[in-house]
């Protein structure tokens, strides 16, 4: 083997364990890339079950809302049908029927 054979030799070792290195490098930045993507698609899974258990208790909030405002009408509408009834009470009284 001549000294130009030899040298050539070692540049292409050289640049083969070079290479190996890069490719491995690579490789676990790769391997990091599709854990990052399983980790967003599992966020995006719970963001997305997340998203209805909000709508889900958004609804219960306003139903327990309207239920005293709905129990305040109801009491409102009561006195005024007393009020109501005591006027026309009243008026039947002073005219003798």
């Amino acid at each position: 083997m001549t000294e130009m054979e030899h040298d050539r030799l070692t540049r292409v070792e050289d640049r083969s364990k070079s290479n190996t290195h890069r490719i491995e490098s690579l490789e676990k930045r790769q391997d990091d890339t599709e854990k990052l993507v399983t980790s967003v698609a599992i966020i995006a899974e719970k963001q997305k079950d997340m998203e209805g258990d909000v709508k889900e208790m958004k609804g219960d909030v306003k139903k327990l809302i309207e239920k005293p405002a709905k129990r305040w009408e109801g009491v409102v509408e009561k006195v005024l049908y007393t009020i109501v009834g005591a006027v026309v009470a009243y008026l039947l009284a002073k005219g003798g029927f």
